[in-house]
C-alpha cells in the first residue's frame, strides 16, 4: 500500500468512520415515535443477520428467530411494522454515511496528487510539453451528459439535506447536524408518484448550478492562469450535455412539449447564474465607467428572467463583449484588480454560452421508419410504395427529398417525432447553436437507420445546406458493435452524407452503449467489443478523412461502463481516436461521484486528465499488440459461451423474477420511464431494461452482471497454457487490469450467504450453485492475476467504505428476500392478492436503502 493510501485510510477512519459512529447515536435520541427502541432493536437484529449467515441460516429463519427472541410481536401486521421501522431507520444511516464522505472529501482524497490538473501540470513542466499541450487542447474537451436514467432512489428533498448534513459535518456544527437529522426523520424516502421528465430535469439543474458550474468554473480558470498560452477561447475544455425532456427512447411522457420548456428552464438557469455572479461583481467593481456597464448588464439579464417577452434580447457574445471592456478598463486604469473575478465569469460563459447544456434528442430507430411510412401514406413528400423499397432505394429518396411534411395529419408518436424536429430549431434560435445540435438513434443497426433521419430533417424546413445538426447512430448489442464498422464506411462513402460531414468540421459522433452490451453478451465480452468497435470505427474514419468522436453510454456500476471510467480513457492507445472524451453520468453516478463541487472538481480532472496525459506522455506505450489482442478475443469469446449457457437456462428469468425484486423495479416511481420497452406483459430479456436487470442483481448481492464468465474465461486459456501470458497482460495492459479492477468492485459487493438458502432449492438450486461457482472460480483467478489476497486490495478506502455500507444494509437484504420468500410461498398456496401487499411494499421500501448505500448499483 503506497503513502497517499496509507493517509487516505486513516483520514477515511477519522473523518468518516469514527464520525458515522458518533453521530449514529443521536438517532436513538430523536424525539420521533419509539425510535430509540427502533434503533436498538435494529442493532439486535444486525448482530442476528451477522451470526445467522455465519451458521447458515436463510433470511426467514434469521428473521423469524428475531422476532421470537426479542419481540412480543406474533401477527404480521404487527411485525411487519417494526420492519418497516428498521428499513426508515437503515436509508437514514446510509444518508448519514454518504454526508460523511461528502464531507470528507477533500481530506481522504489527494486533490493534487495523481489524475489531478495540479500533477498534470508538474508533468508537463518536467517534461518541457508546453507546446504539445497547446497543440491537444486546441481540439480536446470533455462532455458530461446528465441523463435522467431511473438510478436515482433519492427524492430531491433527500439530497438537498445531504448537502447542507455534508456542509454542517464538515463544519462540525453540532446544533445544525442534529437539526438536518431531525428533519431527515421526518421527510419521506417515498415517491407517491412517478415523476415527469420535466421534474427530472429540475432535479438535475439543480446539480447544473450548485455543482458543474462552479466547478468548471474553476478548472477553466485554473487552466487559463497555468498555461495562458494553451487554452483557446473557441473551445471551452468542458460542455455539458443533457439528456431529461429529450430522450423520448421508450418514454411516451417526453413530448415536444417539453423538449422546449427545459430548452427555456436550462437558459434561464444559467441567465440566473450569471445574473448573481454580476451581482457579486457590483460588489467589489465599484470603480468608474465599470459601475455603469455593470448596472446595465445586471437589467438585460434580470429583465430576461423575470420579464416576459424580453428573453430574445440577449447573446453570449453580447454579454462577453462588455465584460471584455470592462477587463480593458480594469487593466489600463485600475491595474488588474479584481480582473481575476471577470475572468472567471468569462470562463464560465464560454463554457455555458447562454444554454448551459446541449439537450440531446433520442428516439429509438423504428419509430422513424415508421413515421416515413406514414408520410408515404398521408402526402406526396414519397411514393406510396415507399414501405416495400429496398434500403437502397430508400436511401436514395431520403436524401434527395423536398417539400416539408405537416405534423397536424398525424397524431401520438409520428406527429411527436415532427414536432421533435422542429422544436431543435426554436431552441437554437433562443439558446444558440449549441443550446440542441445532435439527434441520437438508438438501437441503431443499418445505414438506412441514419438515413431516415437524414430525411426526416429535410422533411422539417432544413436543407442540405443549412442542416447543422450532428447524426449519432447509438449502437448497443454484441452484433450492432460488429457491424458498426461497416455501417460507418456505406455512410463515408454516400456523396451527400459525405458533403454533411464536411459541413460539420469533418466530424462523426458515435455513440456506444455499455448497458445492453453487457446484458446482451456478458461483462468481458460487451467491454471487448466496444474496445474493438472503437479500433475499427477508428481506422475506417480516418481512412476517409473523418475526425470520430465516442460518446459513452455509461451507467453508476461496472456491468454498464461505470466503475474506474477515467481510467478506462487514460489506457486507450494510438489506435483509439481521443479527439473528445463523451460519456453520460446517470441518476446515482450525478450524486456520488458530482455530488459536491470538490468531488465534481476531483472526477472532472481525472478525466480531464485521463485523455490529456494519454496523449502527450504514453499512448503509444498502451496501444495493445496483436498477441495482446488474440488473447483478449479468446478470453472475451469464452466468457460469452459461460455468459450464454446462464442465459440460456430454462429458469434464467424466473429466478430473476421470483428471487430478486426486478418485477417490483417500476413501482418505486424513481423515474418516468418505464422498467421494459414494449407492452407485452410477458418478461422478454430482450425488452428488459439495462438498469432493472443490472439492478435486480445488485439487490440480491450477486452482481453476475460484473463478473460472470471472467473466471471460466481464464480457465479455460488456463487448461491450454496461457496463464502467464495472461498474467503478463495483466501486468502491462492497464485496459485489461481496468477491467479486472472493475471486476472486483463488482465482486466486493457480493454477498452470498444471503441467498445460499437457495443452494439445495429443487428449482432453483442449480442457477444459484452455477453463479456461486462462478463466483468462488473468478475470485481464485483474479487473486493469482493480482498477487493479493483480498478483492479491491489497492483501493483500500474504498474497500472500507463498500464493507461498512455492505454492512448498514445487511437487515435491509435480509427483509428484502424473507419478503420475497413469503411473497412466493403465498403465490404457491394461492392466497388472495391482498394477503401479499404488505410483503410486496416491503420489497419495494428495501430497495431504496440498498440501492442509495450502493452509490453505483444500478
Amino acid at each position: 500500500m503506497d503513502h497517499q493510501s496509507t493517509r487516505g485510510l486513516q483520514q477515511f477512519k477519522n473523518f468518516v468512520g469514527i464520525k458515522f459512529q458518533l453521530y449514529n447515536s443521536l438517532f436513538t435520541s430523536l424525539p420521533f415515535h419509539r425510535i430509540e427502541k427502533t434503533g436498538i432493536l435494529l442493532s439486535l437484529l444486525l448482530n442476528n443477520c451477522e451470526e445467522g449467515y455465519k451458521h447458515k441460516l436463510s433470511p426467514t429463519q434469521i428473521i423469524e428467530e428475531f422476532f421470537e427472541k426479542h419481540t412480543i410481536y406474533q401477527k404480521d401486521q404487527d411485525r411487519c411494522d417494526l420492519l418497516f421501522r428498521f428499513i426508515q431507520y437503515v436509508e437514514r444511516q446510509v444518508v448519514l454515511f454518504d454526508a460523511l464522505e461528502d464531507a470528507s472529501f477533500r481530506e481522504v482524497q489527494d486533490m493534487n496528487g495523481i489524475g489531478t490538473l495540479k500533477y498534470l501540470e508538474s508533468e508537463v513542466i518536467q517534461e518541457g510539453a508546453q507546446d504539445r499541450l497547446a497543440e491537444k487542447l486546441r481540439n480536446f474537451s470533455i462532455r458530461m451528459v446528465l441523463t435522467a436514467h431511473p438510478t436515482q432512489f433519492y427524492p430531491g428533498s433527500v439530497l438537498g439535506i445531504i448537502n447542507d448534513l455534508s456542509k454542517a459535518l464538515a463544519d462540525n456544527n453540532t446544533s445544525q447536524i442534529n437539526m438536518y437529522l431531525q428533519q431527515l426523520g421526518k421527510t419521506p424516502f417515498f415517491k407517491k408518484q412517478k415523476p415527469t421528465p420535466y421534474d427530472e430535469a429540475i432535479s438535475l439543474v439543480w446539480y447544473l448550478e450548485n455543482v458543474f458550474y462552479p466547478a468548471a468554473g474553476r478548472i477553466v480558470s485554473f487552466l487559463k492562469n497555468q498555461f495562458p498560452q494553451a487554452v483557446p477561447d473557441n473551445n471551452p475544455i468542458i460542455t455539458m450535455g443533457f439528456w431529461p425532456g429529450g430522450d423520448r427512447d421508450g418514454n411516451p411522457f417526453v413530448t415536444a412539449d417539453t423538449t422546449m420548456k427545459v430548452a427555456d428552464l436550462l437558459r434561464g438557469s444559467i441567465i440566473k447564474c450569471y445574473y448573481l455572479d454580476v451581482r457579486r461583481l457590483k460588489r467589489r467593481l465599484t470603480f468608474k465607467g465599470i459601475d455603469t456597464i455593470l448596472a446595465e448588464l445586471e437589467k438585460q439579464l434580470y429583465d430576461n428572467i423575470f420579464i416576459p417577452g424580453q428573453r430574445t434580447a440577449l447573446t453570449k457574445q453580447g454579454i462577453l463583449g462588455e465584460l471584455y471592456k470592462i477587463k480593458e478598463i480594469l487593466t489600463y486604469q485600475h491595474n488588474g484588480l479584481f480582473q481575476h473575478l471577470v475572468e472567471s465569469l468569462i470562463n464560465k460563459i464560454q463554457v455555458f454560452g447562454l444554454h448551459f447544456a446541449s439537450l440531446d434528442v433520442r428516439q429509438e430507430s423504428t419509430v422513424h421508419n415508421t413515421v416515413l411510412e406514414a408520410i408515404a401514406s398521408k402526402e406526396k413528400l414519397l411514393p406510396g410504395n415507399y414501405a416495400s423499397l429496398p434500403a437502397a432505394e430508400k436511401i436514395k429518396l431520403l436524401t434527395n427529398i423536398s417539400g416539408s411534411a405537416n405534423a397536424e395529419l398525424y397524431e401520438g408518436v409520428i406527429k411527436d417525432t415532427l414536432q421533435s424536429i422542429t422544436a431543435i430549431r426554436n431552441i437554437q434560435e433562443y439558446n444558440g447553436p449549441e443550446g440542441s445540435n445532435r439527434y441520437i438513434i438508438s438501437q441503431c443497426n443499418s445505414a438506412l437507420n441514419l438515413m431516415e433521419v437524414f430525411g426526416l430533417f429535410l422533411l422539417s424546413g432544413w436543407s442540405k445546406d443549412t442542416l447543422d445538426i450532428d447524426i449519432v447512430p447509438l449502437f448497443e448489442t454484441i452484433d450492432d458493435l460488429q457491424g458498426a464498422a461497416e455501417i460507418m464506411e456505406s455512410l463515408y462513402k454516400n456523396d451527400v452524407y459525405s458533403q454533411h460531414l464536411k459541413r460539420r468540421n469533418k466530424r462523426q459522433t458515435i455513440m456506444l452503449g455499455f448497458s445492453d452490451g453487457t446484458k446482451d453478451g456478458g461483462y468481458l465480452m460487451a467491454n471487448w467489443s466496444i474496445y474493438k468497435a472503437k479500433e475499427e470505427l477508428t481506422s475506417v474514419s480516418r481512412n476517409y478523412g473523418i475526425d470520430v468522436v465516442f460518446f459513452d453510454g455509461r451507467g453508476g456500476p461496472p456491468a454498464r461502463g461505470g466503475g474506474k471510467t477515467h481510467k478506462f480513457y487514460a489506457s486507450m492507445g494510438n489506435n483509439i481516436s481521443n479527439e473528445e472524451i463523451q460519456l453520460t453520468i446517470q441518476g446515482q453516478t450525478v450524486s456520488s461521484n458530482f455530488g459536491t463541487v470538490d468531488s465534481a472538481q476531483f472526477n472532472i480532472e481525472q478525466l480531464l486528465n485521463a485523455g490529456i496525459s494519454n496523449h502527450l506522455f504514453s499512448a503509444r506505450e498502451k496501444t495493445l499488440q496483436q498477441e495482446d489482442e488474440v488473447l483478449l478475443k479468446e478470453l472475451a469469446d469464452e466468457s460469452l459461451k459461460a455468459y450464454i449457457q446462464l442465459k440460456n437456462h430454462p429458469d434464467f428469468l424466473n429466478y430473476l423474477s421470483h428471487i430478486s425484486p426486478l418485477k417490483f423495479y417500476s413501482e418505486t416511481n424513481i423515474g418516468s420511464r418505464p422498467a421494459k420497452r414494449g407492452s407485452s406483459s410477458k418478461l422478454a430479456l430482450k425488452d428488459l431494461r439495462a438498469i432493472p436487470f443490472v439492478g435486480a442483481w445488485s439487490q440480491l448481492k450477486q452482481n453476475v452482471t460484473g463478473y460472470y464468465g471472467v473466471g471460466m474465461a481464464l480457465q479455460a486459456l488456463d487448461k491450454s497454457g496461457k496463464l502467464p501470458a495472461i498474467k503478463q497482460l495483466y501486468k502491462n495492459s492497464q485496459f485489461f487490469k481496468t477491467l479486472i479492477d472493475n471486476c472486483e468492485m463488482a465482486m466486493k459487493k457480493c454477498f452470498f450467504p444471503l441467498t445460499e438458502y437457495l443452494s439445495n432449492d429443487a428449482r432453483y438450486g442449480e442457477i444459484w450453485n452455477m453463479i456461486f461457482h462462478e463466483y468462488e472460480l473468478t475470485k481464485k483467478y483474479i487473486f493469482q492475476l493480482s498477487g493479493k489476497s483480498e478483492l479491491m486490495f489497492d483501493y483500500p478506502v474504498e474497500q472500507l467504505s463498500i464493507q461498512t455500507r455492505e454492512r448498514i444494509v445487511l437487515p435491509l437484504t435480509t427483509i428484502q428476500q424473507y419478503a420475497m420468500t413469503r411473497i412466493r410461498q403465498l403465490e404457491e398456496q394461492q392466497a388472495p392478492a391482498g394477503h401479499k401487499e404488505i410483503f410486496e411494499k416491503l420489497v419495494i421500501r428495501c430497495s431504496f436503502g440498498i440501492i442509495n448505500a450502493g452509490r453505483n448499483s444500478a
